[in-house]
């Protein structure tokens, strides 16, 4: 678990000097890269969704781009296009934004469906497809997307197949009062996002996914990850459930926040310490549910509290 350490402390110390707090938050992306997913950040405006992003990139020496996503965004606009070359009577492949390590997909929701769709393929399968023709993206390759919570003027709810590539979806919240304090006084002078510089390499985080799979569950922790899941699709409140993509990624991310808290086995505390983050988002609400705030994060609080948890034999040691 050396690299899993070595990113986690180095990313941390570098983003807290431009995030102050939300040091949960900052944990929570760093454990999305670890596990090759994507964030989505949905909180309102000003929270600092868009520099805590930036400076987590400028963290790592990778490729960074952003996309301001707009309501005439076309899906060429974020994967490329194939144009014909005059000069050498031919049919070229201009490579889009996408073609990056992180790219931050910002304001995702202000694009139409069928931009927003031109990730999907992205997303999922690290590719992308043009006129026939597939191109493979960088590795390591991770979105973040950001969309503002509060808004329904001009935007465009994501589709449930979009959400459910998301390995996970965070918020900022507001600061305290102590780091609100301390918010002004780092930015009073001048911008700290300018002193942030690379402090892992690319390679340091393709090894640390290798550890991440590594990390031993035990059968009795896949067997309380499933029953969470399908825990899910039978809830009253819930129109559909979870699909098996969430378990995946709920085993997954489980097994990267093991190694961030160095243990090389799961236990229950860490299904359930990820399980609001990886779930809540891919529900679907029934009606009466579904525009109701935090609807969603409840339903997941009140199944973690409703399975019990295994109690022998997780680590492999007994």
């Amino acid at each position: 678990m050396e690299h899993i350490s070595y990113i986690r402390k180095r990313i941390k110390e570098n983003v807290s000097k431009v995030i102050v707090g939300k040091e949960h938050t900052v944990d929570m992306l760093i454990l999305t890269f670890l596990c090759g997913g994507h964030a989505l950040i949905e909180d309102i405006p000003g929270t600092g969704k868009t520099t805590l992003v930036k400076a987590f990139a400028q963290s790592s020496n990778c490729s960074f781009k952003r996309i301001q996503f707009t309501p005439d965004l076309m899906p060429g606009d974020v994967t490329g296009i194939s144009f014909f070359n005059v000069k050498n009577n031919e049919f070229e492949f201009m490579a889009g934004p996408v073609f990056t390590n992180i790219l931050l997909a910002d304001e995702i929701n202000r694009a139409t469906p069928k931009t927003q769709s031109g990730l999907l393929e992205c997303m999922e399968e690290h590719q992308v497809t043009v006129d026939g023709t597939t191109y493979k993206l960088p590795e390591p390759f991770m979105v973040v997307a950001t969309q503002n919570k509060i808004e329904s003027a001009g935007v465009f709810q994501l589709p449930e197949a979009q959400l459910d590539r998301f390995f996970l979806r965070i918020s900022m919240g507001y600061p305290s009062m102590s780091d609100g304090v301390n918010i002004l006084r780092r930015f009073v002078n001048d911008d700290p996002r300018s002193r942030v510089e690379p402090v892992v390499e690319s390679n340091d985080i393709i090894k640390a996914r290798e550890e991440v799979k590594a990390i031993y569950a035990s059968d009795d922790i896949f067997r309380y990850i499933v029953a969470i899941c399908e825990a899910t699709r039978q809830n009253d409140a819930v129109a559909l459930g979870v699909s098996p993509r969430a378990s995946l990624a709920l085993m997954r991310a489980s097994q990267a926040y093991a190694g961030m808290n160095e243990r090389n086995y799961v236990i229950p505390d860490d299904v359930k310490a990820v399980a609001p983050y990886v779930l809540a988002h891919r529900l679907v609400m029934k009606n009466s549910a579904r525009f109701k705030s935090g609807a969603d994060e409840n339903v997941i609080k009140e199944i973690l509290d409703n399975i019990s948890a295994p109690t022998e034999n997780v680590g492999g040691q007994m």
